[in-house]
């Protein structure tokens, strides 16, 4: 699934532009509808192409005060971090948050970011950005050898410049709106024991779990607690998903303290983690209805969140 070429897949709409799907949310259609979701890989010993070398993310831009993003959806590596990395694309997918992108796109204002998390990790601070040891992630080893400062240096420069984007973008909503919401989508591992292992605990992986550590909570409990409701009653693919608070992960990332810190009183991030439930985490492979509901479910959230800020 994961080398084939992206000539096989046509685009789905609502794009920046032509070609702009992520890789993650090029789908095959056939005569009943959509068919496949077919992620695509930039391979260690197949250099990206110019326009994967040039694209760092699609920044869709629409009417409304909702935002969702999807940080962690890509996959792709500029040449000189690929030819530096030693770490398997399959076991770099694992972490990554394959699938997110294609969440998003019918939320009228989204971005969608097309370089792994592994060459430049824009939720975590200018610190801790570029992974350089197994300690910053998850005991993986990453690295032919240490990275030079100046590789270090060209990631760090396309993280700030990640942030002076969406301060820009919120600056323009922030605007327009009395108050915005952010739904920073994410996906979480819940079978790392391999394979045939278990599967973590339902009392500790919720199918969706809500982080809003760095949100002041009480200010935003008219929106986030109606709006949790309203996930659990969604319709999702004749289930009601499991939706808890700060279970697996408490929400405390880069961009939703730096929406907060920027933003008081205006705007609140809300980290939305789907469990990996619609893929198989150890191969890759996505179960296309699930990925449509989780498209509908986000489209649902953000309907919500914008009528509760009327």
């Amino acid at each position: 699934m994961t080398d084939q070429k992206l000539s096989q897949f046509k685009t789905i709409g609502g794009f920046a532009g032509p070609g702009l799907a992520p890789a993650s949310a090029r789908l095959g259609r056939n005569q009943n509808g959509w068919a496949t979701v077919m992620r695509v890989e930039t391979r260690v010993d197949e250099p990206a192409t110019m326009e994967e070398q040039d694209r760092w993310w699609t920044v869709q831009h629409g009417a409304g005060p909702i935002v969702a993003t999807a940080i962690h959806d890509g996959h792709e590596l500029r040449d000189e971090v690929g030819r530096a990395m030693k770490l398997a694309p399959s076991d770099r997918l694992r972490e990554e948050d394959p699938f997110t992108g294609q969440a998003v796109v019918d939320v009228p204002t989204h971005i969608i970011l097309h370089r792994s998390r592994f060459e430049f990790d824009v939720n975590r601070g200018v610190e801790g950005a570029v992974y350089q040891t197994p300690e910053q992630c998850w005991g993986l080893d990453v690295w032919r050898a240490p990275l030079s400062p100046e590789v270090v240096s060209r990631s760090l420069e396309i993280h700030e410049h990640y942030y002076r984007m969406l301060g820009q973008l919120l600056d323009g909503i922030a605007g327009k709106y009395p108050r915005f919401v952010l739904l920073d989508v994410h996906s979480y591992n819940h079978r790392r024991d391999g394979p045939g292992g278990s599967a973590s605990p339902r009392a500790e992986a919720p199918d969706i779990n809500i982080g809003t550590f760095s949100m002041p909570r009480d200010q935003w409990a008219f929106l986030l607690d109606p709006l949790i409701q309203a996930m659990r009653d969604f319709d999702f693919n004749g289930r009601r998903l499991d939706v808890r608070e700060n279970v697996a992960f408490q929400g405390k990332g880069e961009q939703a303290r730096f929406v907060h810190a920027r933003f008081p009183n205006k705007g609140c991030a809300i980290a939305l983690e789907f469990k990996k439930f619609y893929m198989d985490e150890w191969t890759g492979e996505p179960n296309p209805r699930e990925l449509d509901a989780m498209r509908r479910f986000i489209a649902h959230a953000a309907g919500v969140a914008k009528t509760l800020l009327q």
